[in-house]
């Protein structure tokens, strides 16, 4: 029987966005679900708390003061106003994880993931969800009953500018099908796994098999 092989890697910054209802949500717990060696980071925010919701578990809920001061100090990788209120990713966590070879997982908007890019390009990933079509979009909205019709509109109105900035990432999935986007999700992030210069251990692996060979 052989024996399993161990390669030290550094771990990704795996991105998902979408315009709200398209999905990422519902496609980034069940990749949570699916594949044990990636971690959801805990956003804060200053959003009420919905129905349902655990503080330090869905978000880390914070006043408006507190998440302005820990921007301030510095203490995000990357933060945004989204529908009047604040997001941010914490920095330390994030990049422990990333140095001890864990992958992490972020459900956050177009704007996040620029600020992402421009700090931690080398090690980000990211992935779009589309809706199948604007109808498709507005029924999930609606059917998920978390918003008053004025907070779906305005949703919905933000949609196209959201849905703009599909070019700027690396992969995209149109999700008219949540098995389907759910394999190919998980693809992807095998995928990743896989690239050489996450690898960090592959070298000294390499070396040592020729080592053995010229023995």
């Amino acid at each position: 029987m052989t024996s399993s092989v161990s390669i030290a890697r550094r771990g990704m910054l795996f991105v998902v966005s979408s315009p709200s209802g398209a999905g990422k949500t519902t496609l980034s717990r069940r990749l949570l679900e699916a594949d044990k060696d990636i971690d959801i980071s805990i956003s804060f925010t200053t959003r009420p708390m919905r129905p349902g919701e655990k503080d330090g578990v869905d978000y880390s809920f914070v006043g408006e003061n507190t998440f302005l001061r820990m921007q301030k100090d510095g203490e995000f990788l990357e933060s945004a106003k989204v529908f009047d209120n604040w997001y941010g990713t914490p920095k330390g966590p994030v990049m422990t994880a990333i140095e001890e070879g864990r992958d992490v997982l972020f459900d956050i908007d177009w704007q996040g993931a620029q600020q992402l890019a421009e700090v931690v390009r080398g090690d980000l990933v990211t992935v779009f969800i589309l809706p199948p079509s604007r109808q498709a979009l507005f029924e999930r909205l609606k059917n998920r009953a978390q918003d008053s019709d004025e907070v779906v509109a305005k949703r919905m109105s933000q949609a196209d500018h959201e849905i703009s900035h599909y070019a700027e990432y690396g992969y995209v999935i149109v999700n008219h099908d949540l098995e389907l986007a759910s394999r190919q999700l998980l693809a992807i992030l095998h995928a990743e796994r896989l690239r050489r210069r996450r690898q960090t251990g592959l070298r000294d692996f390499v070396q040592s098999m020729i080592g053995e060979d010229g023995a």
